[in-house]
């Protein structure tokens, strides 16, 4: 029986693709920054860990803990919106802390055991957002298209060892918390939006309201990770999601 772990389970993606691999029949290895009960079926093949991403101690403990896995999926990530001006240096940072160092790290980490096995599977889950330039997104989009480049680049070292390197990019989900949280973020880590921007991020989040036509469900990325993970023949990039299908290019 193969076993998958996944971060950032707590909603949206992570929780839906964990829910996927437990119906599959794998061992799921289920993270969450607060760990909390009810999320996914009581099964003796699932585990819910705690994992802080930007937390080195939190890496190590999570490695030791899990064993042995066949697939990791970093799914955790924060979302942000405002202008470059209105953002602090520290905001930006902290972005990239949890969406490009806090996968960097996991990968890192798990990459030992995979080595030496000559098997296994990373999955990166990004963002249709660095397939085409959206206002307000400037600092999350920058932190999720770090995450494309790191990953067609490990895919190429770890060919070698028989690793496979995946990349998995969502397109716009309603149905997930993602842009409430991204308001949230913006709200608890003090982006401003300078006078001369209002009008403008006025304009923009009254497009937000009213948008419409494809988007993407939750299904949508869990099975494009099923497909990540399961078959050799899937390429280094995958969009998920009808909108993010649309946008995507193969290079």
């Amino acid at each position: 029986m193969q076993t998958i772990l996944i971060s950032g389970c707590s909603s949206g993606f992570g929780l839906e693709t964990a829910r996927h691999f437990v119906e599959r029949g794998w061992q799921v290895i289920a993270t969450m920054r607060a760990p909390r009960g009810g999320l996914l079926p009581e099964s003796e093949r699932v585990r819910v860990l705690p994992l802080d991403v930007t937390d080195p101690q939190s890496v190590r403990e999570l490695v030791a803990a899990a064993g042995p896995i066949d697939v990791l999926v970093n799914n955790a990530g924060v979302g942000l919106l405002g202008v470059v001006e209105g953002t602090s240096l520290e905001t930006i940072r902290a972005t990239f802390e949890t969406n490009t160092f806090g996968t960097m790290a996991v990968t890192q980490a798990f990459l030992p055991q995979f080595r030496e096995r000559r098997a296994g599977v990373v999955v990166n889950v990004s963002s249709s957002t660095t397939l085409k330039p959206l206002p307000l997104l400037a600092v999350y989009t920058a932190s999720k298209a770090a995450v494309n480049a790191f990953t067609d680049s490990l895919a190429l070292e770890l060919a070698p060892f028989n690793v496979r390197v995946r990349l998995v990019l969502p397109g716009r989900s309603p149905e997930t918390p993602f842009s409430q949280n991204a308001r949230a973020q913006m709200a608890q880590q003090g982006v401003a939006v300078p006078e001369a921007y209002t009008d403008y991020v006025a304009g923009v989040f009254g497009a937000m309201a009213g948008q419409s036509g494809p988007v993407t469900r939750a299904s949508d990325v869990a099975e494009a990770i099923w497909r990540a993970a399961t078959d050799p023949s899937c390429p280094v990039r995958q969009p998920a999601g009808a909108d993010a299908v649309a946008l995507f290019r193969p290079e």
